[in-house]
């Protein structure tokens, strides 16, 4: 496969149907990795290359692809640092400011029916923020939710109200920014050249605190400086921390699809929360 997709020739170690570590010739080394569904790969390698041509930070080069796999260069890692953490937030930031030609734009070239993970995601611009996201991202999952059983219709109705109420609960963020996207610890890489480096993004045009959101998700090492280098280029607006579990409805109802009811509560969580 990646002699086909790259030219050179290989000795591919697989460690999954979907995904091998390879050698070229030469002796550089990629990953073959096969798309999650139909336009998976195409939205990936856009979310890579729009990434790459903000100039805020670092994503593997992409070495051959077709409809169904893609071949990039693989980042070797080392440990964490404060360093490389608060130069995170720093690029981060940057990438924000580089912006996106809409709230919930595709990047260019890349097709509007994507993905997050293996779960279709649509991008599709909106007049608005809150608009965009209670109509393209929370509300559509939340009936997928709602219709596998997983919420009652009284706690899918919390999270209703915070769609209802977004434009009080959010400030208003006048120009959209070019966000990752599905940046969660694990599409963070500390790369052994001591920089980071993002992976496997879903790229498209939002809000800033998005990103910032996700990093909470799941925990990142040294979030602290991450943010600290953040607010060096860019402010948060006041009370941020308490938007974090708006921001954070999206993903957890995908993950709810994915992996059942304890998302789908993780998420009425959140919303009361933000209703507080």
């Amino acid at each position: 496969m990646a002699t086909r997709l790259t030219g050179l020739a290989a000795r591919e170690r697989p460690s999954s149907d979907t995904l091998a570590e390879v050698t070229l010739a030469g002796g550089d080394v990629v990953l073959v990795k096969r798309g999650s569904g139909p336009n998976a790969v195409r939205a990936e390698v856009a979310g890579l290359r729009w990434l790459a041509d903000s100039g805020a930070v670092r994503v593997p080069a992409v070495r051959g692809q077709d409809a169904d796999w893609l071949v990039i260069d693989q980042v070797p890692t080392t440990e964490p640092s404060v360093a490389v953490a608060e130069l995170l937030g720093r690029q981060l930031a940057a990438l924000h400011a580089t912006g996106a030609p809409a709230f919930g734009s595709p990047p260019p070239e890349g097709p509007v029916e994507a993905f997050i993970g293996p779960v279709p995601m649509t991008n599709l611009p909106g007049p608005s923020w809150p608009e965009w996201y209670a109509q393209r991202r929370v509300l559509p999952y939340l009936r997928d939710v709602l219709d596998a059983g997983l919420l009652s219709s009284d706690e899918a109705a919390v999270i209703e109200r915070v769609c209802a109420r977004l434009p009080e609960l959010v400030p208003p963020q006048r120009w959209p920014a070019r966000l990752h996207g599905d940046l969660w610890n694990g599409n963070v890489l500390w790369g052994a050249d001591g920089h980071p480096w993002l992976i496997d993004p879903a790229a498209h045009g939002g809000h800033p605190e998005t990103d910032l959101a996700m990093l909470h998700l799941f925990g990142c090492p040294h979030l602290d400086p991450v943010l600290a280098g953040y607010r060096e280029v860019a402010p948060l607006a006041e009370g941020w921390t308490h938007r974090i579990g708006v921001h954070q409805l999206f993903p957890l109802l995908v993950h709810a699809i994915q992996y059942g009811r304890g998302y789908a509560q993780r998420a009425v969580a959140a919303a009361r929360e933000a209703l507080s």
